[in-house]
Parts: structure tokens; C-alpha cells; sequence
């Protein structure tokens, strides 16, 4: 039996690992070469993860038996793709991966299904007069894209004009999204949809770096300070998420705005959430979703339990100000002194910051938990103080000023 995973970061890398447990021959398709798993592959082939050709081609010359990944937007779709030309077993279909990879279509479907969302519009040339009715500020992002890229909020019309041709020149469709900005926490709220049925897995919020236009997210904190009763409003709206897009049996992650009562969806996606979620959701739900998703590829339908869990998480994303990394302190000794569950790192030796605009110039992360919000603290804090990512110079590169513990 073989597989055919696309991307090779550390989700894909548990995915990878997963499928050689269930006696897999495991084939990996990513551009880079040193991806982290490539070395978990029994065969890489260094291929873009959006060649849907070269990726067809892979899949028919080593005859798999599927196309598989996890954790990861635009993927999704190529999987999708592949999976329905080859006529190959896939637990979305790709007219669905396609709707919910575009954020023009998400948003005209929450519109017309009363999905709480902002005023928005669509567009590909620049008009002031489609902004009239909207009140500043505003929010500006390609309708294709990931990580945060070329994501801005403005505060006028200059800044509305340079953000929109950023954001359209990152696009590959050539389209940007305004919408009104909406005020509140931001929430990640992963689900796993069973027979048509949302089972809300986890909620957290989400912190972002203070200073910037943009929204790269530099913490997740577990659980998020709510009531009851917003837990049930907030998988009231997943339902009609799930229901208005027809999705049956999947994972889905949905990213809204939280202010006092009120909810306001900014956007979802029918799959596990990226970065180290394949670590958090089987901790604070007792459902590995990476297991689930190669459950459901192997025609098989995965059920969520009732699990409780009572500790707090914090997952802290290290970001650098510009230099180039010569070596790594204090991640190894804090995890061995149990002040960290878990770290990664994220850059190699050699690599070279400079200005950061997505969530992808984390340098790596660390993640504490604790019984208690005085305990999470004192942990919290002594990480932060002894994780270093030091140059040639011996200057340590990580913005501690971005770490911070927040009740």
C-alpha cells in the first residue's frame, strides 16, 4: 500500500508517521528539500505542493493508493483535485475544497445563509466609490491566500490603496477582499464535523504581535475566557457553517471575532488548524484529528468522545528582529526541567530575519500548561526569559518584547 502526502512540514511530518504505523509506504511531495519530513518518507520527490501536474504525474507513475495532508489550505484543494482525476479516495470532494478555499465564495454563502460575518466586497481594480457605505478601518487580504500574507488593516483611503495592491499581487486570481474591521478577541475554533454534526473540539485565543497593521498571531491561549452559553452560540454558527456548505464528515477550523455577546466569523476551512494544533487537539480533546482524517481517506468514520480536560495551554510563537541564527539556547534544558510540554523549532542554522509579515517568520514556539494561572505564569515567564536564538555576535535575536503573559 502507498500513500502520497503533500507538504513536509511538522503536521505532515505526524501524518507521515501515522501512515507508516498503519504499514504505509509513505511518498512525500514539498519543494524544500529539508522539510521536516523528509527524513520520515520512505521517497521525496522535490515538488512544488501546488504542481497539481507533477503531482498527478507522482501519483500515476508509483501507482498510490491515495493523495493525503493535513493542516493546510491550498493543499487541500490540490488533494482534492488529484484525488478526484485519478478517482482516488479523498474525504472532501473538490467542488467543496474549492468553495471553501476561496474567501469570495465563503463569504457570499455566510451572507446568504445569516452567518454573522463583516461588510465586505470583492474586488480586482480599485474604485473608491464600491467603499463608500464602509466605515474605517478597514481590512484588506487576498481572497487566496495563507499565513496572514498581504493581510492589513488601514485607516484611510491612501493606505486602503497601497494595501490592495499588495494584496492583489499576491493573489494568484489577481482579487483582494475589503471588509469592515470588527472589534473583539479573535477566536480559533477547531471542529470536527460528524455525520453533519459539529462536536466543537477545542477554543483558544489568539494574540497578535502589537505593533503591526497586519495580523500575525504570536500566541494561543487556552481555553478562552467564555460562558456556557457563548460555547453553545459559537457551535450554533459552526452548525450553520457546516450545514450551509454541505460538509458531512471532516475536520474544520473557523476563525471569528468575539466582542462581549456578539460573534463575527472572518473565515473557516474544512480542515485540522496549521502550526501545532496536530499537538494541541488530541491533548484538549482526546481526538487526534491526523488519525481522523487518514480514518476517513480509508473509508472508515472516526467518532468524537466526551473528554474533559482542565489545564491551561499557552503556545508562545517566537518571532527575531533581523540577523542570522548561528545556534539555539535554553529550548532542551526547559523542556527537560518540565517547564515546557513541547517546542519546536521552525528556522535552520544560517537563517537570515528581516522585517516580519506573516506568521511564517516564526522562528519557533514553546508551549507551557499548568493546573493554575499563577503556575502557567511563573512558567510562562521563566521561558520566556531563557529561550535565546543568539547570531555570530553572541546577540540574542528574539523579540522578547512580544512575550507576554495575558489573563
Amino acid at each position: 500500500m502507498k500513500a502520497l502526502v503533500i507538504a513536509g512540514g511538522a503536521p505532515q511530518a505526524a501524518l507521515v508517521k501515522e501512515l507508516k504505523s498503519r504499514g504505509y509506504t509513505v511518498l512525500l511531495v514539498d519543494r524544500n528539500d529539508k522539510a521536516v519530513a523528509v527524513k520520515y518518507a520512505d521517497k521525496f520527490y522535490p515538488i512544488s505542493t501546488l504542481d497539481v501536474d507533477e503531482i498527478r504525474k507522482v501519483a500515476v507513475n508509483e501507482k498510490v493508493d491515495f493523495v493525503i495532508s493535513v493542516c493546510a489550505d491550498q493543499v487541500l484543494l490540490v488533494v482534492a483535485q488529484v484525488c478526484e482525476e485519478l478517482e482516488l479516495p479523498c474525504y472532501i470532494d473538490y467542488q467543496t475544497a474549492k468553495n471553501v478555499s476561496s474567501k469570495e465564495y465563503m463569504k457570499r454563502i455566510f451572507v446568504e445563509n445569516n452567518v454573522p460575518t463583516s461588510k465586505y466586497i470583492v474586488v480586482a481594480e480599485f474604485d473608491a466609490e464600491k467603499i463608500r457605505d464602509m466605515q474605517y478601518p478597514l481590512i484588506v487580504k487576498p481572497v487566496d491566500s495563507y499565513s496572514s500574507r498581504g493581510v492589513k488593516r488601514v485607516e484611510n483611503i491612501d493606505e486602503l490603496k497601497d494595501a490592495f495592491q499588495t494584496a492583489v499581487k499576491i493573489s494568484r486570481t489577481k482579487t483582494a477582499i475589503i471588509e469592515e474591521y470588527v472589534d473583539g478577541d479573535e477566536f480559533s475554533v477547531d471542529i470536527y464535523v460528524e455525520n453533519g454534526i459539529v462536536h466543537v473540539l477545542c477554543i483558544r485565543v489568539l494574540d497578535k504581535i502589537p505593533e503591526m497593521d497586519g495580523f500575525v498571531i504570536c500566541r494561543g491561549r487556552y481555553p478562552a475566557p467564555i460562558s456556557d452559553e457563548m460555547i453553545l452560540n459559537i457551535k450554533n454558527v459552526a452548525q450553520k457553517i457546516a450545514t450551509s456548505f454541505g460538509l458531512k464528515d471532516t475536520p474544520m477550523l473557523i476563525q471569528m471575532k468575539v466582542n462581549e455577546d456578539k460573534i463575527s466569523v472572518i473565515e473557516f476551512c474544512a480542515r485540522t488548524g496549521g502550526g501545532i494544533k496536530y499537538r494541541l487537539l488530541p491533548k484538549v480533546s482526546g481526538f487526534d484529528v491526523v488519525k481522523a482524517v487518514v480514518d476517513l481517506t480509508c473509508g472508515e468514520k472516526p467518532h468524537v468522545k466526551e473528554f474533559n480536560y482542565n489545564r491551561y495551554v499557552i503556545d508562545e510563537f517566537l518571532y527575531c528582529k533581523s540577523g542570522i541564527i548561528d545556534h539555539y539556547e535554553g529550548f532542551e534544558e526547559l523542556l527537560e526541567e518540565g517547564v515546557v510540554s513541547d517546542y519546536d523549532i521552525y528556522k535552520p542554522i544560517g537563517y537570515e530575519f528581516g522585517n516580519i509579515s506573516c506568521s511564517g517568520d516564526r522562528a519557533a514556539y514553546f508551549s507551557v500548561e499548568a493546573d493554575s494561572f499563577a503556575e502557567l505564569e511563573k512558567k510562562h515567564r521563566l521561558a520566556g526569559e531563557k529561550v535565546k536564538i543568539i547570531d555570530a555576535k553572541g546577540e540574542d535575536l528574539i523579540r522578547h518584547d512580544i512575550i507576554r503573559f495575558i489573563k
